[in-house]
């Protein structure tokens, strides 16, 4: 082990003494906020001080073996030498497990997600292909027992939708999902084509993580607030009421809409909660392009790069960021994404490690 990985090691032990010691005292605990946090902190830390403790009785285990390996008695250093072995091959293991534990976790993982889809270049078969993923993500969350509230939709009439937003909820969802923002693209025969020629035709989504209002800053005079009557399905309610709410932040431009809740008052919530989230995200992609550290280009949710080609005559996914492709196009699209979401997570891993060891 090199000694910046056991100085980190060490350190963390360290920090984790300090957190018990912190949780017994009174006024932490009348203190729910630094309660809460003094105890995530903790969950983070304490797999890798276990983690750190297990490599330190091999490496014990192993000065003993040495010791053994150069004994007298011949049966009594082979089998020292045999330790040796084996706890050189656990070292290692551990080594590599630590240096994953050692990833700087992301702050987002743990939070629901809103999602954005929008038809882009191909007119209506766009609009059916951004159809096509929100049906998608949806069989994929149902898989996983995340659960779906659709903000805001407007359908077209040949099918799909030229935009739809959605919130998930569930544990770790962003941490499975945020690798989906960029240019989707798709390769097949419309359903509008007659002569059965190849179309090519995109949409984007957009995956942030849901943050809460108090966490950004958002002043009323910035706001331009519209209510309209919702348009879309929702029975006879829809139409008689004025409950549709539309926020357009006028120092960025941002626009969030949502309809979907028979209250306006309702609405309006979710639709800051929409702001706050696209205002953070905003505030983060600005960061990421002035800081010069190490940052994972599958991360960077840059919605103008296109990330994957869903080609229908060959059965064919490509994850361009990747380069991995799966002849399985028919099953991805009934939502089995696992194998693509655990290429790219796998990916990422290896770059944050390389980043992390320099």
């Amino acid at each position: 082990m090199d000694k910046n990985m056991r100085d980190r090691l060490v350190t963390s032990e360290k920090r984790l003494n300090e957190i018990d010691e912190l949780l017994l005292k009174e006024e932490t605990s009348k203190d729910m906020k630094l309660f809460k946090a003094l105890n995530k902190e903790r969950s983070n830390l304490e797999p890798i001080v276990e983690k750190f403790h297990e490599y330190e009785v091999a490496e014990s285990n192993k000065n003993d073996a040495l010791i053994m390996a150069n004994d007298s008695d011949t049966e009594i250093a082979q089998m020292g030498k045999e330790e040796i072995k084996a706890n050189d091959e656990k070292i290692e293991k551990i080594i590599e497990e630590l240096k994953i534990l050692l990833i700087p976790k992301d702050p987002n993982d743990g939070k629901d997600i809103i999602f954005e889809i929008k038809g882009a270049v191909g007119g209506d078969e766009a609009n059916i292909f951004a159809g096509d993923l929100f049906r998608m993500y949806l069989r994929y969350c149902d898989n996983e027992g995340y659960s779906v509230k659709v903000l805001d939709e407007n359908p077209c009439g040949v099918g799909g939708f030229s935009y739809v937003s959605f919130v998930v909820k569930g544990d770790d969802a962003y941490s499975h999902l945020k690798y989906e923002s960029g240019v989707h693209r798709v390769q097949r025969v419309p359903k509008t084509e007659s002569s059965g020629r190849v179309h090519t035709s995109t949409a984007t989504v957009v995956v942030m993580p849901q943050v809460e209002v108090n966490e950004v800053e958002i002043r009323s005079e910035d706001l331009r607030v519209d209510r309209y009557r919702s348009q879309g399905a929702g029975g006879q309610n829809v139409n008689k009421t004025e409950s549709a709410v539309r926020i357009t932040h006028i120092p960025t431009g941002i626009v969030v809409s949502c309809q979907t809740e028979k209250s306006q008052i309702q609405n309006h919530e979710i639709c800051m909660q929409m702001l706050a989230s696209k205002l953070a995200q905003l505030e983060e992609e600005k960061k990421a392009e002035k800081e010069a550290s190490f940052r994972s280009k599958i991360g960077s949710g840059d919605r103008n790069e296109k990330i994957r080609t869903y080609n229908y005559p060959q059965n064919r996914v490509t994850d361009h960021r990747i380069g991995f492709t799966i002849q399985q196009l028919d099953r991805v699209m009934e939502g089995e994404l696992d194998s693509i979401i655990e290429a790219l997570a796998n990916y990422e891993q290896e770059q944050l490690i390389k980043g992390n060891s320099k």
